[in-house]
């Protein structure tokens, strides 16, 4: 039952192929074997190769489904329809197509398997390439924020160096109005007179104003915080926004580009063994010897071409006969007195009758 299937996959003639031997059958068996794992491979390749893409196991599957019974009914079909010659080139020409598409399919169907397998290595690339692009959408994000806190802060710097130059002339107009009393500057008198009352005063309405300046620097200050804080959430806000899009950067292209930063030899390896299992089917039957199935085959054939050929001779015989029959016919109804005279006489009616129809017509348009 088994050989049966696999001769089916083989696309050879069942009934001829029963009139063979034994190690005939299980030739083209293993052909048909090779024709049906092939296409269990490509099923298995391809479902996997579109689950990267489509995420859903059931869409993978209908269309790795499809794709294996393309790949198996190709392969059947190119097997089947290489015949065995003489001539290695024309068995090899008629290969050609299937071969040229084989190192197509393989490059396309290898690149999903070899994603799965080197998949921890992948990961890690792909890791630091979501770590660079982390880094690098904080800067250019910081890019929109950063001029603007620098901003605040420098009226905030600006705000502290006034309270800060106010505060040091209060002191200074302090320690104007203590030397004076001390009796160590200015008038050098010691005690508290009218130059010291006045530098006192001096002293009290800077240290009033600077009292004031601090209280409203400070509310300046909190709101240019407030400020710096809202920027530095807005941008909190943004980052995390953004980081999805950075965590999810492993789809099927970013992998592609995160598999050719690894060694190329073990890809190729792989591409090489898909390359194999694609051709295999091509490869069995090229190499396989011209046995008993391929010489009765080929007269089977032979039998009908002499069949179809002497079909056409017959009717290029018959035809030439009839054309000579007939022509000699007519050479024979020439000589006829009887059948001339019969024809003159109804051509003569035919022209009485045309030139009578005309005379009406003429007739009919005078009036």
């Amino acid at each position: 039952m088994l050989q049966k299937f696999f001769i089916l996959c083989s696309g050879a003639d069942a009934e001829l192929l029963n009139t063979c031997s034994k190690g005939e059958q299980n030739k083209y068996s293993g052909i048909g074997a090779t024709v049906f794992f092939t296409a269990v491979m490509a099923f298995i390749a391809s479902t996997y190769a579109l689950f990267t893409v489509f995420d859903n196991v059931y869409t993978a599957v209908f269309f790795g489904i499809i794709w294996g019974l393309l790949i198996f009914n190709l392969d059947r079909f190119i097997v089947s329809t290489i015949k065995k010659r003489d001539n290695i080139g024309q068995e090899f020409l008629q290969a050609a197509p299937r071969i040229i598409l084989a190192v197509i399919i393989a490059i396309v169907i290898s690149k999903p398997l070899e994603m799965k397998i080197f998949e921890k290595e992948i990961n890690q690339v792909l890791l630091e390439q979501k770590n660079e692009l982390t880094l690098a959408n904080k800067d250019q994000l910081a890019l929109q924020y950063t001029p603007k806190i620098e901003q605040l802060n420098q009226d905030i710097a600006l705000l502290k160096a006034e309270v800060l130059t106010k505060e040091a002339e209060t002191n200074a107009l302090y320690d104007i109005y203590i030397n004076e009393a001390e009796g160590t500057a200015g008038t050098k008198l010691l005690g508290k007179g009218p130059v010291y009352a006045e530098k006192r005063e001096k002293h009290d309405a800077a240290l009033a104003e600077l009292q004031e300046l601090k209280i409203a620097t400070s509310d300046k200050i909190t709101g240019l915080e407030s400020q710096i804080a809202t920027l530095d959430i807005e941008y909190a806000e943004v980052v995390k926004n953004s980081q999805p899009i950075i965590d999810g950067f492993d789809g099927l292209m970013a992998r592609i580009t995160a598999l050719d930063e690894l060694p190329w030899l073990p890809s190729f390896f792989i591409f090489l063994l898909f390359l194999a299992i694609e051709t295999s089917p091509i490869i069995a039957k090229l190499l396989a010897p011209k046995g008993e199935y391929d010489i009765k085959l080929e007269e089977e054939e032979s039998v009908l071409s002499t069949w179809v050929e002497q079909k056409l001779a017959q009717r290029k015989l018959i035809a030439s006969t009839d054309s000579e029959i007939n022509q000699k016919i007519y050479e024979d109804l020439k000589g006829e007195e009887e059948l001339y005279g019969y024809k003159k006489k109804k051509a003569e009616e035919l022209l009485r009758l045309q030139a009578d129809s005309f005379h009406n017509i003429q007739t009919k348009g005078l009036k």
